[in-house]
């Protein structure tokens, strides 16, 4: 763990690669700024990796940010009463459990995969689980539930286009559709979206516009969407997750959201697998996957740290082929994790050539459990079915404590809205209700 509050005071250092992350830029900016002079490497390492002082980076006004957020209070908030909330596309339950610490009741979930919802009925038994194919909902009949929260990360499809209309029609056959189908049906006072970062810039950006435009239709007010890495919010991850918030356009005068502050820690991979700040215990030994003989002998020769580029040169052109000559870092290729970094971007393969994540030690893809762990995931929450299965489910997931973050951010909103909408001797009427929502379902099929 990197605790920057700590360290801004020291002579400690950052990686050129942290620094990057940090600010959102590229390594190469990083570069240019030291060309300028506005930062001065202090050492540089045996692999090239550079260092500089985070006194340094006092002079930018997003690392004193960093410093001194509000991390430490928003860890206060709690909701002043039972918010109850509904999630689709649960995958493995990374967002709900996350939703889940926040505070919020989780009465009902949609997932179309076999080993996903058997994973969350294995670790959640209290949950309502639906296995069904979402387009053949009719989400009609949980409107008399009232939903607080709707939440789902929906598949990123290309959408239609007639002329400039934009509207829900024209996302007919898409999963948006049908996440879009759900909040009309529901009426939540909030939602919550979650997908790939690039969804911003789809389309030269008419895809989001599509979405704005549908959710106005429909009596929802969006706010501006946000990207955010996991990084910041106690996740030992480069992962970066476009998150999409709206509210009912009846309820937008009383609301009040604000995204949550980074955290001013920074988990790193020994974070994750060993005993520290995020775990009382170090990884325990779990399945996964193993590189063929030969790919695991090349390996062997990157450091920690490292990739393709550290390997000798002729195994650089063994491994590498033709792409070795191609445009592009491709760092990714034959990369080894480090200690002291935080993970890279997990994906649902451990072991795919172009996004390798090899042990820092070992010579060897990261296992199931070193998975989870680098998920956030606590270590009692189980995966089932195959071992890619498994893989596919926590790579797919939102890290939990990044969802847990932005829970707490919906429970102050909805608090908001609660305390200005509701009479004060209400607002802790209501206690979790153990409704059968299955029932409501019994043939899944939609009457619309």
């Amino acid at each position: 763990m990197k605790d920057l509050r700590i360290f801004h005071k020291t002579n400690d250092v950052l990686s050129a690669e942290l620094v990057a992350d940090i600010f959102g830029v590229t390594k190469a900016t990083v570069q240019k700024w030291e060309n300028q002079g506005v930062l001065v490497c202090q050492y540089e390492d045996k692999l090239g990796k550079k260092y500089y002082p985070i006194l340094q980076l006092l002079q930018f006004p997003k690392f004193n940010q960093l410093i001194f957020s509000q991390w430490d209070q928003e860890q206060l908030i709690k909701p002043v009463r039972a918010f109850q909330s509904v999630e689709l596309f649960a995958g493995a339950g990374g967002l709900a459990l996350g939703i889940e610490k926040a505070g919020f009741n989780v009465i009902f979930l949609n997932e179309i995969d076999k080993d996903a919802c058997e994973t969350l009925r294995y670790n959640r038994p209290n949950w309502q689980i639906l296995e069904a194919d979402i387009c053949k909902l009719d989400f009609r009949k949980l409107i008399d539930n009232e939903v607080d929260l709707l939440t789902g990360g929906f598949p990123c499809q290309a959408f239609s286009y007639a002329g400039e209309k934009l509207g829900f029609a024209d996302t007919r056959g898409t999963l948006f559709f049908e996440f879009s189908r759900a909040i009309k049906e529901i009426q939540p006072k909030v939602f919550l979206g979650e997908n790939v970062r690039g969804l911003l810039q789809h389309d030269n950006g008419r895809t989001i516009k599509t979405i704005q435009s549908v959710l106005s239709q429909i009596g929802y007010t969006l706010v501006p969407p946000q990207v955010l890495n996991a990084l910041f919010y106690r996740v030992p991850q480069k992962r970066q997750r476009l998150f999409l918030v709206g509210i009912r356009n009846d309820l937008v005068p009383f609301a009040q959201f604000e995204w949550p502050s980074p955290c001013p820690q920074i988990m790193t991979l020994a974070d994750a697998l060993k005993a520290g700040a995020l775990f009382e215990t170090d990884v325990a030994t779990s399945p996964g996957h193993l590189y063929p003989p030969r790919k695991a002998a090349i390996l062997q020769h990157v450091p920690p740290g490292g990739c393709w580029r550290h390997l000798p040169i002729d195994l650089q052109r063994e491994y590498m082929l033709g792409s070795m000559h191609l445009d592009g870092g491709k760092t990714g290729i034959a990369r080894r994790l480090a200690w002291d970094e935080p993970c890279l971007t997990l994906t649902c393969s451990p072991a795919q050539k172009q996004t390798e994540r090899c042990h820092p030690d070992e010579t060897r893809p990261l296992t199931i459990r070193e998975y989870a762990r680098i998920q956030t995931f606590p270590d009692f929450w189980e995966f089932c079915g195959s071992l890619s299965s498994q893989y596919r489910q926590i790579g797919n997931a939102v890290p939990v404590n990044l969802a847990e973050a932005v829970g707490r951010s919906l429970v102050h909103l909805l608090n908001s809205i609660e305390t200005k909408t509701v009479q004060p001797k209400s607002i802790l009427r209501e206690e979790p209700r153990q409704l059968d929502l299955l029932s409501l379902f019994e043939g899944n099929i939609c009457s619309r």
